[in-house]
């Protein structure tokens, strides 16, 4: 590894090629990507026409400013993923990841509002949550460590309490109570505010790596959403992880016909081939904005050749994501199997291709690791070991200890991989915690 590169690890392999669900390192070792990178790669390693796509469009122009020229590429890929968006009458504005996508967002909401003659500023994001590592979407996420370095920039967005099922802040009122609970709290969290202040609530549908594929009761939503028209704040929708299939519908907020005003998607949507990502308004947001004016942009939105591949993606997981729901079948039946007896493993949870390992000291109380065991890091060291990549998360359990196992991987994974992944997972926790 050079020595001039600002590393991400240390004593990383070199990657060589990937075909499907396997990468190969330079040294010829096989690896099953049970994770997608993070939660990224859909369509699998290897996928010539997205590669083609990409070339073909490079080679015809590579780059116009999104202020002096459209293109082709991006006014068919707009209008051929547009049906398939849960919102009204959308309104995508590309952009390089899903950080940019949420920073675009939460300025998009204050300047529908400004547009509306409203000075409304407060974003609310949830206990837990993560969305993104730029300063705006560090500022609305709610893990506490990823925070804390930045804290003397981050003092705008409020939070509230997040639907975590296995660690269900009203326990009083689990299972059939708590969805109304997580209401109320929004609701006076944003009358203590001031209504007039609060902007938009921002959080995913189903929430991602931070607290590990948790899925909130079916009446979470509707109840959010209600609270959110009565006070005039927009809703925004976190898909970046959930988004193009991966939870099985193409959007998570399928699950509950759910609308937001501004979603914001990126992974899956170029599957790692492009940094691509998307903020999608609503046509009444967009039209309020456009009449006004937005002070926003990026260099790199609006490029043609991240159109051509989201477009060449998209046209893949049109044949990928029906399939999406039977596999996932697979994984979590395979992870249950082989972990469901395993002492520490607290909670195994998913839906589609997104699952969750929690890892817990002890199954009774639900208690964590304590953080500087690092108890999930050696985990995924020894699974990376045995030829298994695995994804992982830790702060759940109380913004500091928790550790999460977390799967996403490719969708063209094959049911006899699963059954891989989940055993080449539970050797790892036995090699690190014993049987």
């Amino acid at each position: 590894m050079s020595e001039h590169v600002f590393s991400r690890g240390h004593h990383l392999p070199v990657v060589a090629t990937g075909e499907g669900a396997e990468l190969v390192d330079v040294d010829g070792r096989r690896y099953l990507d049970g994770s997608g990178g993070a939660v990224v790669t859909s369509i699998g390693h290897g996928v010539t026409s997205v590669v083609d796509a990409i070339a073909a469009q490079a080679a015809a122009v590579a780059y116009v400013h999104g202020t002096t020229f459209t293109s082709q590429a991006l006014d068919a890929y707009a209008d051929e993923l547009a049906p398939l968006l849960p919102v009204d009458d959308p309104r995508i504005y590309p952009v390089s990841g899903g950080s940019e996508a949420v920073e675009t967002a939460i300025k998009l909401a204050r300047a529908y509002h400004l547009g509306r003659g409203q000075n409304r500023s407060v974003i609310i994001g949830r206990h837990g949550s993560y969305h993104g590592n730029t300063r705006g979407a560090l500022d609305v996420s709610g893990r506490p460590g990823l925070r804390a370095p930045y804290l003397p920039w981050l003092a705008h967005a409020m939070h509230t309490t997040a639907p975590y099922e296995y660690r269900c802040p009203f326990p009083d009122d689990h299972p059939h109570g708590c969805a109304a609970r997580h209401a109320a709290h929004l609701d006076r969290l944003i009358t203590d505010i001031g209504p007039d202040q609060v902007a938009a609530f921002i959080a995913e549908p189903i929430a991602g790596a931070a607290l590990g594929a948790c899925v909130p009761p079916d009446e979470y939503w509707p109840a959010i959403v209600d609270v959110c028209q009565a006070h005039g704040v927009l809703l925004i929708a976190d898909e970046v992880m959930t988004g193009f299939g991966r939870t099985g519908p193409w959007f998570a907020c399928d699950h509950w016909n759910l609308r937001p005003d501004i979603l914001v998607a990126a992974k899956g949507a170029a599957s790692g081939y492009w940094p691509l990502g998307l903020t999608v308004s609503s046509g009444e947001v967009h039209d309020v904005v456009a009449a006004s004016g937005f002070t926003h942009g990026f260099t790199y939105s609006h490029h043609p050749v991240g159109a051509a591949a989201g477009l060449a993606v998209l046209r893949e997981l049109r044949h990928l994501v029906p399939h999406v729901p039977g596999r996932g079948h697979d994984l979590g039946t395979a992870l249950h199997r082989e972990l469901d007896r395993h002492w520490a493993v607290g909670d195994i949870r998913g839906l589609g291709l997104l699952w969750a390992v929690e890892l817990v000291l002890d199954r009774d109380t639900r208690q964590p690791f304590p953080r500087q065991e690092r108890i999930v890091e050696q985990v995924v060291a020894a699974a990376k070991d045995n030829g298994l990549l695995a994804y992982h998360s830790t702060g759940c359990a109380n913004g500091r200890d928790g550790d999460l196992l977390v799967f996403g991987p490719p969708f063209v994974i094959t049911a006899e991989q699963c059954a891989e992944l989940a055993n080449r997972c539970a050797a790892a926790v036995n090699a690190v915690l014993g049987a």
